[in-house]
Parts: structure tokens; C-alpha cells; sequence
């Protein structure tokens, strides 16, 4: 895992846009982002057994995979937009950047790779890009049934329950 404030240079989002302005995952975690190493299968589950995850899925977003609606899914994905949801991705191979905001509302892009896991908090502004390889494979977990709602931001977002309490725990 790599952590650091986006350029916000024009170009591909899926190339590095490091400002050589790096985050320690302290910090990451002051905003509610946890993140976690971990190669064994085994304390990934023991992890979303202590957090209350019973379902999972994994996707691969890939042009192989995906065919013709690769590029329209990444693109959606790079929407800014926060879910009503906590949301654990782990990475099972590949690669690709959650950028997430931060207290001051700048982008901070972290870049995941191969047992990688992120955690990231209902209510939190982000999204997700895979990385120039255009390959990533990660496993979802879920709480209950399996769902991906993502909430576009805007102003009346804002006002949503989840949006407010993110704000009071961790932006206050």
C-alpha cells in the first residue's frame, strides 16, 4: 500500500498522479480508513467473522472480463460517490487506487495491490480506479446480501444520515 495527495493533474486517472506528498496510514485512519496486509485467506476471514461480514463476491475488472463495458464500468467507478455501507475490498491480484477525502477535502489516492485489504467507512466520499495494467481482482464483503449502491455526490447528499454521522465521527 501506497498512500499520497492526487496531482489533480489532467490525464488518465488510471496513471499514478502521485504529488510526491505521501500519508502515513495513521492518517488514513484518523479519517475512519483502515488498512490492513494480510497473504493468508484465513485471517481475512477471521477478520470479517470479528467485523460481522457473513456474504462475499469477487470481481474482476478487466477488458477481458468485462468485455465492451470495461470502460464505462471504470469510468462509473471513478464517480465520486459514498455508500450507505462500511466497504472491505481485498485484493486478490492485480492492482488499482481507492482515492478517498480528506479532512480538508482533498483527494487522497491509496494504491492496493495483491492481499492488500481496505476498509473504508460508510459515508466516506471515494472511488476507484484500477491502475494503468487494467487489471484488478478483489474480493467484497458484505454484512448481508451482497449489494453495491453507490450514492453520486452532490448537495443533498449531504443531509443523508450516514454522510452525517461519517462527518461527526471523523471530520469534526
Amino acid at each position: 500500500m501506497k498512500a499520497y495527495y492526487y496531482d489533480n493533474l489532467p490525464g488518465d486517472q488510471r496513471a499514478p498522479h502521485d504529488s510526491g506528498r505521501t500519508i502515513p496510514p495513521a492518517d488514513l485512519s484518523a479519517i475512519g480508513v483502515l488498512y490492513y496486509h494480510i497473504p493468508s485467506l484465513d485471517d481475512v476471514n477471521a477478520l470479517a467473522s470479528s467485523r460481522g461480514y457473513k456474504n462475499r463476491d469477487e470481481i474482476t475488472v478487466s477488458p477481458e472480463k468485462m468485455g465492451d463495458i470495461y470502460e464505462t464500468k471504470v469510468k462509473s467507478f471513478f464517480d465520486e460517490h459514498l455508500h450507505e455501507d462500511e466497504e472491505i475490498r481485498y485484493i486478490r491480484d492485480g492492482a488499482g487506487y481507492f482515492d478517498v477525502r480528506s479532512k480538508g477535502d482533498e483527494w487522497i489516492r491509496v494504491r492496493l495491490e495483491k492481499d492488500d485489504l481496505l476498509i473504508l467507512p460508510a459515508g466516506i466520499y471515494h472511488r476507484f480506479t484500477t491502475d494503468e495494467s487494467n487489471y484488478i481482482q478483489a474480493m467484497r464483503l458484505f454484512k448481508e446480501e451482497p449489494k453495491w449502491t453507490p450514492l453520486n455526490r452532490s448537495g443533498e447528499l449531504d443531509s443523508n444520515p450516514y454522510r452525517k454521522d461519517y462527518v461527526t465521527q471523523f471530520l469534526n
